[in-house]
């Protein structure tokens, strides 16, 4: 793998005060429901499950219902300056009551480097309980239980350092980390990719990212929407990105699909 120095320079800055760094996951389905799995997912009912484009005809073939979508993007110098003023506008408005509060929106800073898909992965599934329904005792549901009510930045601390017979999911994602079609990096390689998780909550279309100011908010959707409405945020992600082809979707969606 190559990389120019300003984006190596970019991502050594971007996880330098990150203590904790994990070897990151791979973009692949297939390892992601295996870890869903392990955190006490029936992935019978619901797994990840590759989206192969924008369009409508290739949206059409993803399984329904979609709970929750991960893309993974290149990070660069523009698409950071992008997402700060992003998160200074949202203040703003939010401040002028021009955005709804993320009330019921599960969301959590991510401390540790490289654990950006763990983060996804989580997001997708605990702002899904409903319908997921974990298992009893499994990581998400001690995880869910233990952390309630805790501030953004508690709730990520505690994903890093959990206290001693507390839920935790670093051999999970070690484990997770160590498959897949290609070989994994190091976890002090500088990987210039990241997750995010886009969810549905209450009737608004909400990006999750541990790294930003805290949930994103992009309009109205609807359960029966949510794949369209985050095709379309994704779609200015990638007209930013100036031609870069290191995207990938994923959708946490019906096992099979009823289509």
């Amino acid at each position: 793998r190559t990389k120019s120095s300003s984006a190596r320079l970019l991502v050594l800055q971007l996880f330098a005060t990150m203590g904790k760094k994990w070897v990151p996951l791979e973009s692949n389905p297939e390892v992601l429901t295996q870890f869903a799995s392990k955190l006490g997912i029936d992935t019978s009912k619901y797994s990840f499950t590759d989206i192969y484009g924008l369009d409508p005809d290739l949206l059409a073939m993803v399984p329904k219902p979609v709970l929750a979508v991960i893309m993974c993007f290149p990070i660069t110098e523009k698409s950071e300056a992008t997402q700060k003023k992003e998160d200074e506008e949202q203040a703003a408005i939010a401040a002028g009551g021009g955005i709804p509060p993320a009330t019921g929106v599960l969301y959590m800073k991510q401390t540790i480097g490289n654990a950006c898909g763990t983060i996804a992965v989580l997001h997708s599934l605990c702002n899904n309980t409903a319908a997921l329904a974990p298992e009893a005792g499994s990581f998400v549901d001690e995880f869910l239980k233990a952390t309630e009510g805790m501030t953004w930045e508690a709730r990520g601390k505690y994903l890093e350092e959990p206290p001693e017979g507390g839920p935790n999911i670093e051999a999970a994602h070690q484990a997770a980390a160590a498959v897949g079609d290609t070989a994994p990096p190091s976890e002090d390689e500088e990987v210039a990719l990241h997750f995010v998780a886009f969810v549905h909550q209450g009737g608004h279309l909400w990006q999750l990212d541990g790294r930003r100011a805290g949930p994103v908010y992009h309009g109205s959707t609807s359960a029966d929407t949510l794949l369209e409405d985050a095709a379309g945020v994704v779609a200015q992600f990638v007209a930013r990105a100036e031609g870069s082809v290191n995207f990938n979707l994923i959708a946490l969606a019906a096992a099979g699909g009823d289509d």
